[in-house]
């Protein structure tokens, strides 16, 4: 009898772990986020901080269910390569990635693990087929960076009617560069401007081109919408100040930083969010090919008017009117 009940009860021991082990052995989920901003999961940089927000409300808390690896090329964009391979090596069961280098850099390292980008303009980069139907293992967000330029360019010359020649600002090593650059000279042949673009390698080359500027009479200046410029925007609206040339710029940070005007999408925040909705998604069965490419679809304009003034410069009242925000 006795031998009867200590089998009955070490059955019952040795029943209870595994019946339960799937559940307390389950993987928890792996993402790798690439990005060009330093950060971390617990800090990441603002503008990433509504895609981790969201991402926690969603049930994804790092280290509990979700694990998470940010990389970030500490300022080298031939890195992404070779983070792209760090990424895969740790592999990831999804990744997100913020820059269209390193968005190239993994499509190139993988046709297999899901990708949700958050870039300027995915179609004419190549990274996707077309925004409806992205096909393959990418989706995402796209930030329209291309036509925003254009339209900043447009700006600046209903600011500066007489404007005839602009500096253009453009860190070519980026794929969205060049088109933004196109975009811009297809908008200044109607608009009778000539453009004057300089390469920019790193923020020190800034100076110089500012200088190179000034030799050919440039009357205003854009940049491009990469990382580089945003993080360089005090320098950038300084050498605009110093050199008395008005501008309008990709991000609102740079009015703030006191440029003149910046024109972005309003939606940067529910962007990012959106992208961490599409990672549960993504990570909960749907392929990334039936997530269609989503894009902003509200514009801010921010002006300076202390700025304005500093330049000498008074601004159209239709162009206040229809500013989002008038810093004074």
């Amino acid at each position: 009898m006795r031998r009867r009940i200590f089998i009955a009860v070490a059955g019952g021991m040795l029943a209870w772990p595994f019946s339960s082990a799937p559940q307390s052995l389950k993987r928890i989920p792996r993402l790798c986020f690439l990005t060009f901003d330093p950060g971390t999961p617990q800090s990441p940089a603002k503008r990433f901080e509504g895609f981790f927000e969201r991402l926690r409300e969603l049930g994804y808390v790092n280290g509990e269910t979700i694990t998470i690896d940010y990389l970030h090329p500490e300022g080298r964009s031939d890195r992404y390569p070779e983070l792209a391979s760090e990424c895969l090596h740790r592999k990831p069961d999804i990744i997100a990635v913020t820059t269209t280098p390193g968005a190239r850099a993994l499509k190139d390292a993988t046709t297999a693990i899901p990708i949700v980008m958050v870039v300027g303009d995915p179609v004419g980069t190549k990274l996707v087929a077309s925004l409806g139907r992205p096909g393959g293992n990418i989706t995402g967000m796209s930030q329209m960076t291309s036509g925003l330029a254009a339209k900043r360019l447009e700006l600046l010359k209903e600011a500066v009617p007489e404007l005839s020649r602009v500096l253009v600002l453009a860190y070519l090593v980026d794929p969205i560069s060049p088109l933004q650059v196109q975009a811009m000279k297809e908008a200044a042949s109607s608009l009778g401007v000539t453009l004057h673009v300089i390469d920019i390698k790193t923020a020190d080359d800034l100076p110089v081109a500012f200088e190179a500027g000034s030799r050919v009479g440039a009357q205003g200046v854009l940049t491009t919408a990469e990382s580089i410029f945003r993080d360089a925007r005090a320098r950038v609206t300084e050498l605009a100040a110093r050199y008395g040339l008005p501008a309008v710029y990709p991000y609102a940070a740079f009015a703030e930083n006191g440029g003149l005007m910046a024109y972005d999408d309003l939606d940067d925040r529910d962007l990012h969010r959106s992208a961490a909705d599409y990672v549960d998604k993504i990570l909960k069965g749907v392929k990334p090919s039936d997530l269609p490419v989503q894009q902003p679809t509200k514009f801010q304009l921010v002006i300076n008017l202390k700025t304005a003034k500093a330049l000498g410069l008074i601004l159209p009242p239709a162009l206040l009117a229809r500013a989002d925000e008038v810093i004074e």
